[in-house]
């Protein structure tokens, strides 16, 4: 893989120094600085595969334009198709309630709280897999090619020569060309970016020679951990029914238990198609042709709907990325002189387009986005803050907007958590689906830090539109959030403070639940949530809310020990055990990811920082730590710090070919990575609020000749 990156990473060099000699002064050429980092393939790579999508539906192919060879790439970056609606759940016939998971934990002031955690043994451990495996995220089908030899064999992906694969970013079209035993094959791909459809072009003299056809394959869902999201083994538990059929169009009609949906194809000229097996049917072109054209829609709609050809569909792609990439922010490294500015700008450019097609849609993202199942698809709503903040950031609000009337959505569900744990407010879900379930987890249900991050969103939408719409909005998630903050602080009549009590696992989850107190980084969020929910009230002309008040005014201070802070309370030898210097250090997004709102030591934090930079476990991290150690680094003025943090040469802060953040062989993406990069760059180049300086971020040593435009100040 590293081989893979060495060649690319001299190619895009080269690309970048012409553009460091050939940029004129004034705006950033917005089409340029995209279009050199286009992604290039000339060979299959089970981690190279391509996507085109919206957002709402991905559609992710290998080299040879298509998911022809699935197997290939299943243990890579996988082939799939997916769409924001697109769930199944296995039939619940022992009817498994969440409330046989429920155990009893002991906290402060003697209170009680149930918590839904995995057991082990008998029907709680069954129902505990069942209700964290449903639903499951659903993959839609493989559109692939059929490619037969001379010999009437069917070609292997070995058989494909002179492979040369692009994505072109400026206007999402991915073109495959090559050969088969030197019969040229090339295939042009678009995402619509307003339906869940894709459209292809192929030309090739195999179509008249009868070799080459259209296979389509539709699975029964898979309820796996991390998997493409497909399962080949149940033909019967499924049905593929043709309900429509024209020389030109077809409608296939799926049911999965009490999943629906429906399947248009529409061709260009005649074609038959027949279903060859079970879920499987082959589109045969009229061999009187060379060129072929196809636009495949998916939809939960069960009627047939009109499809726009691949004309449309392309010219829909090419303008709406056009504007995309024209609007919004933009940064330019090309004028830097440090060797590595050139793949930092990749990595930039890249993760603006994979966050574009996989998290800007109408729910939160699952951490692989529409690629491939991981948590069996659902999402994490801790995660919500490292895939969307970007968004505001890079002045493209919108795209987080999308995802946030999710959480009206399943209010319910999250004020039901609150009640049955004796807290007021909702208490919002961890690892959770369309629907708000929560899912039993020995972890999961432990971590609190997804709370306030709505109340961030929505201050960050005030900052873009400061009027009295917005808070009318989103005023019952900021106060419904806050009011939860508020009651789950319990007061320690010893010392006068409110305190955040076990059970807790923090965000750095190595600490058991029944041992952990006032971990800082959640203290610190807490502080800052509560006040700008009060804020809010200020704003919209309401008496401050006197519980959140008294949490503000005396919340516990942030745990130290020998002039470091501390992971949590008590945690002691955190900085001396190797065993503590493991997992996310999330101490330091107490001055990083937020601003200075809690009583907070800049100098500690600096002590902190040197101190984990210098001893880490970096084996242990995960792909958003990197940028959130940046972005600490950059508000205490560490510039220097800042960039090497988030250029740390470490197997988790790696970026494959197409821009994917790989973590390791059971997480090959990872797409809180490619968000918390945004996030951090915007904030080194832009500053954040009470930041002077231009580019605070990086170096003002002349090799950080940093250019940008519309990015947004971080709070």
């Amino acid at each position: 893989m590293l081989k893979k990156l060495l060649g690319i990473l001299i190619l895009t060099g080269l690309l970048f120094c012409f553009a460091c000699k050939t940029e004129q002064p004034g705006r950033i050429d917005r089409q340029a600085l995209v279009s050199r980092h286009n992604v290039v393939l000339t060979q299959a790579d089970s981690l190279g595969s391509l996507s085109v999508g919206n957002g709402n539906f991905a559609f992710t192919v290998d080299v040879s334009g298509l998911q022809t060879f699935p197997e290939y790439y299943e243990n890579g970056i996988s082939l799939g198709t997916q769409a924001q609606w697109g769930w199944h759940s296995i039939p619940n016939m022992e009817q498994y309630q969440l409330e046989e998971v429920l155990d009893t934990f002991e906290s402060c002031n003697d209170k009680k709280i149930p918590i839904a955690v995995q057991k082990k043994g008998g029907r709680q451990e069954a129902a505990a897999n069942w209700l964290r495996a449903n639903p499951h995220r659903l993959h839609l089908g493989l559109i692939g090619l059929e490619l037969l030899k001379s010999n009437g064999e069917t070609a292997v992906i070995s058989d494909l020569q002179n492979i040369r694969q692009e994505l072109d970013l400026w206007t999402g079209a991915i073109t495959s060309r090559y050969e088969v035993e030197g019969v040229p094959v090339q295939l042009e791909l678009y995402g619509h970016q307003e339906q869940d459809q894709v459209a292809f072009r192929i030309k090739s003299p195999l179509i008249a020679a009868g070799r080459l056809k259209v296979k389509f394959r539709f699975p029964y869902g898979k309820d796996c951990h991390v998997c493409p999201g497909y399962d080949w083994s149940k033909p019967e538990k499924h049905q593929s029914r043709v309900e429509q059929q024209t020389d030109r169009q077809v409608l296939v009609h799926r049911t999965l238990d009490s999943t629906a949906y429906t399947v248009g194809i529409e061709w260009s000229g005649k074609g038959t198609f027949k279903e060859n097996q079970p879920h499987q049917f082959v589109l045969t072109p009229d061999q009187a042709m060379e060129e072929f054209e196809c636009g495949v829609l998916f939809s939960q709609n069960t009627q047939a709907v009109p499809l726009p050809d691949f004309k449309e569909t392309g010219r829909e792609s090419r303008e709406k990325w056009a504007e995309f990439w024209s609007t919004g922010g933009a940064i330019d490294f090309s004028a830097c002189t440090d060797p590595r500015a050139v793949e930092l700008e990749r990595r930039v450019v890249l993760s603006q387009y994979l966050t574009k097609i996989q998290c800007a849609g109408m729910y939160p993202p699952q951490e692989t986005g529409l690629t491939f199942n991981s948590w069996y698809g659902k999402f994490h709503l801790e995660m919500h803050w490292w895939h969307g903040v970007h968004f505001a950031m890079w002045d493209r609000i919108s795209l987080l907007e999308n995802s946030m009337g999710w959480y009206d959505q399943v209010m319910d569900e999250a004020r039901k958590t609150a009640e049955r744990q004796g807290f007021s407010g909702v208490r919002w879900q961890k690892m959770t689906d369309p629907a708000g379930h929560s899912s039993p987890s020995s972890v999961g249900e432990f971590l609190i830090w997804q709370q306030p991050h709505p109340i961030y969103f929505a201050e960050l939408f005030y900052r873009k539109n400061p009027e009295k719409a917005t808070l009318e909005r989103y005023k019952e998630i900021v106060f419904q959030s806050a009011d939860f903050m508020a009651s789950f602080a319990q007061m320690d009549s010893t010392d006068g403070r409110y305190h955040l009590c076990h059970p807790i696992i923090p965000a750095q989850e190595i600490f058991p639940a029944m041992q952990t107190d006032d971990p800082p980084f959640e203290l610190a969020y807490w502080h800052y949530g509560l006040s700008v929910a009060q804020e809010w009230r200020r704003r919209l002309g309401l008496e401050p809310d006197p519980e959140w008040q008294a949490v503000i005014e005396r919340l516990a201070p942030l745990p130290e020990f020998e002039g470091l802070y501390l992971p949590a309370a008590r945690a002691t030898d955190a900085y001396t055990n190797d065993a503590r210097r493991h997992d996310h250090p999330v101490v330091t997004g107490a001055y990083g990811m937020l601003p200075h709102s809690i009583a907070l030591d800049t100098a500690i934090m600096a002590r902190t920082l040197d101190n984990i930079l210098k001893k880490w476990n970096w084996e242990s991290t995960w792909g958003w730590d990197y940028p959130m150690l940046a972005m600490c680094a950059a508000r205490l003025g560490h510039r220097k710090a800042a960039v090497d943090a988030l250029l740390l040469e470490m197997q988790k802060n790696t970026y494959l070919l197409n821009g994917h953040n790989y973590q390791d062989k059971r997480l090959r993406l990872y797409l809180p990575g490619n968000g918390g990069l945004l996030t951090a760059v915007a904030m080194m180049a832009a500053g954040w609020d009470g930041a002077t300086a231009e580019n605070p971020g990086f170096p003002d040593d002349g090799s950080w000749n940093v250019r940008w435009e519309g990015l947004k100040r971080m709070p």
